[in-house]
């Protein structure tokens, strides 16, 4: 839980991040021109619930695909049992 919450702080942290720019350039007649140009830019927040949930569900449908297949695998080996005689000899 301690990871969920500080992975949360740093994605906040980082989606509210400023960045000033300054350009300094002489101009035709000898003077100096400074100009400022601040830059902000918004990293979208990552839902950490809807993300445990989507993988939860995952591990959930892996589990039961898991089952199914087990299942299906034993229902096949019975059949296989039950057409196959073990009776005869060569």
């Amino acid at each position: 839980m301690k990871k969920v919450i500080c992975l949360a702080a740093i994605l906040m942290a980082a989606a509210c991040t400023q960045k000033t720019e300054t350009d300094r350039s002489v101009s035709q007649t000898g003077t100096m021109e400074t100009s400022t140009t601040t830059v902000s830019a918004t990293v979208p927040a990552v839902d950490t619930a809807a993300t445990a949930d989507a993988t939860r569900d995952a591990a959930n449908a892996a589990r039961d695909a898991a089952h199914a297949t087990g299942t299906a695998m034993e229902t096949a080996g019975k059949e296989i049992q039950e057409k196959t005689d073990t009776t005869k000899t060569h």
